[in-house]
């Protein structure tokens, strides 16, 4: 049947009789297996179909598990002697002293750290959970966004990335030297940083290594277990991140950020190819391609996955069911979460790396583009072609209680392995383990930072050699990876080590974090006070089995009151650190009597009176970001009505923030001389 066609009546797929190998004999190929290119080459193009057939593989959408074809495994071996080169090169240039290992000798420009820190936030274990927050909940899924919540990042690019390069200085806890001076208060408030930092980096390695060993499993063919592939792959990369320091993560970023656009550009062709808008509404229940919401849910997959009705509604489900009120509560806490600034992780370093707090301004905005549209394209792409061709079975797996149970984190791997053409699962392979690179570095420099800086180098040798640190470096790394995977082979999924992270490990942070900025009162004694009742809150309350949304106000409420608490019983910060700080950073807040002494000492003293502009600036962003994430989106599952509305949100908010934002940014330094 040389040449022969068909369609199906409710896909964009169509079905041929192929020539095999030169010879006689014939293979039946689809649209979905041809890709790219092949169907729209064959019916254009009959004749010279048959002398292209020998190279449709390289464009073949699999229906079933394969070895991988030698182009993808080339790829990933390129990316890998790529990262080789990149931590030999970099070695030489972070082996100076302290400043060039862990922030790259603050010589980078805003823009190559902005994309740094973007790359940073993409891994392989969120990508995961967004993927299955996507195909759940559909474009009401990006509200969840703000469980972690990513909108932070604009309230840094508005005020706090200013507020905190200010500082000038070397790691998160340093920092309290500028806020509370040198004394024991203070020493206390420094330590308790330096601890939530160490148990934060060591959940985030965790949640990494949960995240690698699950997405690994599928592409290899021995039957070893997922903690096996997480614990090998965590290793190689260990050597890299080990000899670079902050150079390393840097070029990490570069690299997988280039990688990531591509793959996430390649999928999202694929998905469009491959499927139609009438199949993705078949594939999904009423209201799901809708961005906006009621009170309820909503979403009915009874007739689809029935799953996927216990996941939402079920009483071992996410709890998500009253969706106006939980992401109100979302936002609610991701506003006190952004107002206490970066947490002590990558996420300070990259902003004190940055050349002044005009560029940490920028850096961060650079993150917010880096980090949004090009992920989204491609988690869109791979939800598209898991709701319209993906099998059940496929997501299945069975607990150690040899109990059936859905897996939705398997939909990433599942997909990758299963259908995408050849090529394109190489590529996305390097892709994500570069996102898996970027954020395994990122986050252990981080931590090694505190070892080392804050507690080697402040208390046991402050006079050793610079090349003395680097070495320091180098083996608190492998002791930091090390206990990452040690607490990643406790950790029972990817859902419950986020779960833990956003409910309770982040809210132990929020409340002496918000109060240092804004109020005047608080100080040492009650910053430390808060980090410690708050990070064995959030050890302990796991026991309670609260929801998510509760554990959080819980483990906020005990630090929020242990912080007022011995605030109050305690003595204020001397009035020179005081001074000092509020003149330096210039934060707004309650800082009156801070601000009446320094009037009476310098009359042409001003206050901070961008409240209201940065609040503005923070709302703005924040449309813009919904409206970056839902681009990609709406592009991917072609409704282009929304892809169009989308886009000029984002346009107006744009031309917004130059004015309302862009054009206020100061020069240099960005705050006033002290006699002003």
């Amino acid at each position: 049947m040389d040449g022969s066609s068909s369609r199906k009546s409710s896909a964009r797929t169509w079905t041929w009789d192929v020539p095999s190998g030169g010879n006689d004999s014939f293979v039946k190929i689809s649209s979905l297996q041809s890709g790219l290119v092949v169907g729209w080459f064959y019916e254009r193009f009959p004749r010279r179909f048959r002398g292209w057939t020998r190279w449709h593989y390289f464009f073949k959408l699999r229906a079933h598990t394969e070895p991988m074809h030698i182009l993808d495994i080339l790829i990933i071996v390129v990316y890998l002697a790529l990262m080789l080169l990149v931590g030999w090169w970099v070695a030489k240039k972070a082996s100076h002293n302290s400043e060039s290992y862990f922030l790259a000798g603050k010589s980078l420009p805003w823009w190559i750290i902005g994309v740094a820190h973007g790359s940073s936030g993409i891994d392989i274990t969120g990508t995961m959970w967004f993927v299955t927050m996507l195909f759940v909940y559909g474009i009401k899924g990006v509200w969840l966004l703000w469980i972690w919540p990513l909108f932070n990042v604009v309230f840094r690019m508005a005020y706090l990335g200013t507020w905190v390069r200010r500082s000038n200085v070397l790691t998160g806890a340093e920092w309290m030297r500028t806020r509370f001076g040198n004394n024991l208060g203070s020493e206390l408030a420094y330590l308790s940083v330096v601890l939530y930092a160490l148990v934060s980096v060591v959940g985030f390695l965790s949640y990494a290594f949960q995240g690698i060993g699950k997405f690994a499993k599928p592409f290899f063919p021995w039957d070893f277990s997922e903690n096996f592939y997480g614990t090998i792959i965590m290793s190689v990369a260990a050597l890299y991140c080990v000899v670079g320091g902050m150079y390393s993560v840097v070029m990490n970023d570069l690299i997988q950020f280039g990688l990531i656009l591509v793959a996430g550009v390649v999928i999202a062709i694929v998905a469009m190819q491959a499927t139609t808008p009438d199949q993705i509404l078949e594939a999904t229940p009423a209201g799901w391609d809708n961005l906006f919401f009621g009170w309820k849910l909503d979403l009915d997959w009874s007739g689809l996955i029935p799953q996927i009705n216990d996941k939402i509604y079920g009483a071992a489900g996410d709890g998500y069911s009253l969706y106006l009120f939980f992401i109100g509560m979302l936002f609610f806490k991701g506003v006190l979460v952004s107002m206490a600034g970066p947490t002590p992780n990558y996420a300070i370093q990259h902003v004190l790396s940055t050349r002044s707090p005009r560029e940490a301004a920028l850096e961060n905005m650079m993150m917010c583009l880096v980090t949004m549209a090009p992920r989204f394209l491609l988690i869109g792409g791979i939800t598209v072609l898991a709701l319209v061709f993906f099998k059940p079975q496929d997501f299945m797996t069975v607990t150690a209680q040899e109990k059936v149970v859905f897996d939705f984190e398997k939909i990433l791997p599942v997909v990758v392995n299963q259908y995408l053409p050849v090529g394109c699962k190489g590529l996305m392979l390097a892709g994500l383990l570069a996102a898996f690179m970027s954020t395994f570095v990122s986050t252990a420099n981080s931590g090694v930072a505190y070892i080392v800086n804050d507690l080697y180098k402040r208390y046991l040798n402050p006079n050793a050699p610079p090349r003395r640190y680097v070495m320091m470096g180098y083996v608190w790394s492998i002791l930091v990876i090390a206990t990452g995977i040690a607490f990643g082979l406790l950790t029972r999924s990817v859902h419950s080590i986020t779960e833990w992270i956003v409910s309770l490990l982040i809210p132990a942070f929020v409340a002496p974090n918000v109060l240092k900025w804004h109020w005047w009162r608080f100080n040492g004694w009650g910053f430390f006070a808060g980090m410690m009742a708050g990070t064995l809150a959030a050890l302990a309350v796991p026991g309670l089995k609260l929801h998510p949304v509760f554990s959080f106000l819980t483990v906020m409420a005990v630090s929020l009151a242990a912080s007022v608490i011995v605030c109050w019983v305690t003595r204020p910060e001397s009035d020179d650190i005081l001074k000092s700080f509020y003149r330096t950073v210039r934060p707004w807040g309650w800082w009156g009597p801070v601000y009446e002494k320094l009037r009476a000492e310098h009359p042409g003293f001003e206050k901070n009176r961008n409240f209201g502009w940065d609040m503005l600036n923070v709302g703005i962003g924040l449309a813009w970001q919904i409206a970056m994430v839902a681009a990609p989106i709406y592009l991917v599952i072609q409704q282009y009505g929304r892809l169009l509305l989308a886009l000029g949100v984002t346009a107006v908010a744009s031309v917004l923030l130059k004015y309302t934002w862009y054009d206020r940014l100061g020069p240099g330094e960005m705050h006033l001389s002290p006699d002003r």
